[in-house]
């Protein structure tokens, strides 16, 4: 502890968020406009600065809290923002923990590859310097996100990530397709939003209530506020929120703004929307950030899910059905970046269905989870800069106008081989030990349902990534701009390389020496029962995919024909977005929106300009009695005096 005490890193942690957010007003307001390639240098330059200082923290801490130790959460700088009374106070601060280190130092280090990359992408574009801008603060709003030490700091910065990626998503703005899908997605996870706002209101009411009376559990400071993540996760909370009946609504509530962020099922349709935007937001968006918020704040409470059970079971399924539906639409979709986006679904559901399999005492499913988000950092990012390239040179996002890359972009088409590899699970590859180890956690807790369908989506998954690979680097060229194409320049294949490696020997790491919860950590002891069919499931797709793909084109027309009416509904992703904008436009728009439109005009807006009509009218009566003459008046006076006179007689009488 004294060591990390007089660490620098440690101590100045909040240069971390506070770099990208510097850069992002710096160039914005005052390089931008005069420069655009000094914005998209020092733009890089801060990440990649950000990026160094994760890692230098990263040492200090597990050096400090080496393997075998417990890995305590420190808030490395506080300062109060909110004070609403005792025990509810809301703090902005850099918590430094196993969790929060390890996604500071993948979205960093990610981020500062796609800056880098983006350089030579977006070289010649309009709104070149816009662009970095944006970059810098959606890499901010994450960091700002993952460093939360409260729950209500996390909400803040959950929100200024949507506002970033709608920024992002919709960066050709003149584009009507790339409008509608940032609309779509800010829409979406504003909806689920909402349900993660009430939950975080209701666990921090029931347990501001629980410290009034029993004031803060023993372990923990007197100022700890309702909002800490150290108070919500202790145990106190959530023995009195199951009491009352809270603990499972409140749970389930989050997991939704958690299924809106990660874009799980039935909440996943802006994510392959989002494809409009630039390829490197793709590659940062999918691979190390916005999607995996989700993620990350299933982790950050998983002793409360845990203690609710319920919600984690709804989580485990929900992610479970999410990795088979996404992995299963992946196989029929012809363009690149959406192939790699519903990949992205499937292995953000592997995630979020480790996380549901465990417990407070069977914890390696969260290891795994974390792992897989860990590993999956680099070669999803891999993909779709790949991608980028791919596109970059052909000028299509088409597959079936690729092919024979492979002679024309060596090293893109090697680099994109080892994420290929890495993503289908085959030794020794990362992806092999993270999603070894979330198959062995759902086998290891007998859920044997979610174990079954993660062993068929590792086949499923190296059969879409075989079958984009195959059409678009191998056989022979289907275009003519095939032909003209050329290596992407040095600053795109640089990235590429750095997670080329990463993907190669990632895998590796000891990870439940780093980020683990409870007792539990470490690998799963693979065995015989869990490794091999896992590994025989990822050579099998690779096997029908190639049969399937290579050299034959007509194999795959010969299926697609006979399979027939569920080729088109599945390649239709199952009318998923049909049903929403049938459910929206013939049920909520006609039958809910129109009325209320119908009440807001005619009973609203009648009511007020009724108001006005009657003002209007009783002034024009009340005009005529100003007439300006003195007899006139004289005459009303003298008979008011009468009229007041006999009524006093009347009554007086």
């Amino acid at each position: 502890m004294n060591e990390l005490a007089n660490s620098f890193a440690f101590n100045n942690a909040w240069l971390i968020p506070a770099l990208p957010f510097f850069s992002f007003l710096v160039v914005g307001l005052f390089i931008r406009p005069v420069s655009d390639k000094l914005a998209g240098i020092v733009a890089t330059l801060s990440v990649a600065t950000a990026a160094f200082l994760s890692i230098w923290l990263a040492f200090d801490y597990f050096s400090a809290f080496p393997a075998g130790a417990e890995h305590p959460g420190l808030i490395s700088w506080s300062f109060e923002w909110l004070r609403y009374e005792e025990h509810l106070a809301v703090n902005v601060g850099v918590l430094v923990d196993s969790l929060s280190i390890l996604l500071m130092v993948v979205v960093t280090f990610v981020s500062s590859l796609v800056h880098l990359y983006s350089i030579g992408y977006m070289k010649g574009e309009d709104g070149y310097g816009r662009y970095f801008t944006y970059l810098n603060l959606f890499t901010f709003s994450m960091l700002g996100l993952v460093v939360a030490p409260n729950i209500l700091q996390t909400y803040v910065f959950w929100e200024l990530v949507g506002v970033s990626s709608f920024l992002l998503i919709g960066f050709y703005y003149t584009k009507p397709s790339a409008v509608s899908a940032s609309k779509k997605a800010f829409i979406v996870t504003r909806f689920a939003d909402l349900f993660f706002l009430i939950g975080v209101l209701l666990i921090a009411v029931v347990g501001y209530n629980a410290m009034s009376m029993f004031g803060a559990p023993g372990s923990l400071p007197d100022n700890v506020s309702a909002f800490d993540f150290s108070y919500l996760t202790s145990s106190g909370v959530s023995i009195m929120m199951n009491n009352l009946g809270l603990l499972t609504p409140a749970m389930i509530l989050i997991f939704i703004g958690a299924a809106g962020k990660s874009a799980l099922f039935p909440l996943h349709i802006w994510l392959p929307d989002a494809m409009e935007g630039p390829t490197p937001v793709s590659a940062l968006i999918h691979a190390a950030t916005m999607v995996v918020a989700g993620v990350y704040l299933v982790a950050r409470l998983f002793m409360p899910f845990a203690a609710s059970g319920t919600a984690l079971l709804v989580a485990g399924y929900v992610g479970a059905f999410t990795c088979l539906f996404a992995a299963v639409i992946a196989c029929t979709q012809d363009d690149i970046k959406r192939v790699l986006a519903y990949s992205t679904l499937s292995q953000i559901g592997y995630m979020i269905f480790a996380l549901g399999v465990a417990s407070a005492t069977e914890t390696l499913g969260y290891t795994a989870s974390l792992f897989h988000l860990f590993t999956h950092a680099f070669f999803k990012a891999l993909l779709f800069l790949g991608a980028g390239a791919v596109i970059h040179a052909v000028h299509t996002n088409n597959i079936w106008n690729m092919g024979g890359l492979a002679k024309k972009m060596p090293i893109t088409n090697i680099t994109f081989l080892i994420a290929t590899l890495a993503i289908s699970g085959v030794w020794p590859f990362a992806g092999f030990f993270s999603k070894d180890e979330i198959i062995a956690s759902a086998f290891g807790t007998h859920h044997y349902v979610i174990f079954a369908v993660g062993l068929l989506v590792a086949g499923i998954t190296a059969f879409y990534m075989f079958r984009i690979y195959i059409v678009t680097f191998l056989g022979k060229a289907r275009s003519e701009a095939v032909n003209k194409a050329h290596e992407a320049p040095m600053t795109m294949t640089i990235p590429l390389i750095i997670l080329a490696a990463l993907s190669a020997v990632a895998g590796f790491v000891h990870f439940g020496d780093f980020v683990s919860v409870g007792a539990e950590s470490g690998h799963a002891e693979g065995g015989f029962p869990i490794w091999i069919p896992a590994l025989l499931s990822g050579l099998s797709g690779i096997a029908i995919a190639w049969f399937i793909y290579a050299g034959n084109s007509e194999r795959s027309k010969a299926l697609t024909e006979r399979l027939g009416a569920i080729y088109r509904v599945i390649y239709a992703k199952f009318y998923i977005d049909e049903i929403y904008l049938f459910v929206t436009h013939k049920i909520i728009f006609r039958f809910i929106s129109a009325p209320i439109a119908w009440f807001d005009k005619r009973i609203v807006d009648g009511g007020v300009d009724l108001t006005g009509w009657m003002t209007r009218r009783g002034g024009a009566v009340f005009s005529r009695l100003q007439t300006g003459q003195a007899q006139t008046y004289t005459t009303w006076m003298v008979n008011g005096v009468i009229a007041v006179a006999v009524l006093i007689w009347i009554f007086v009488s």
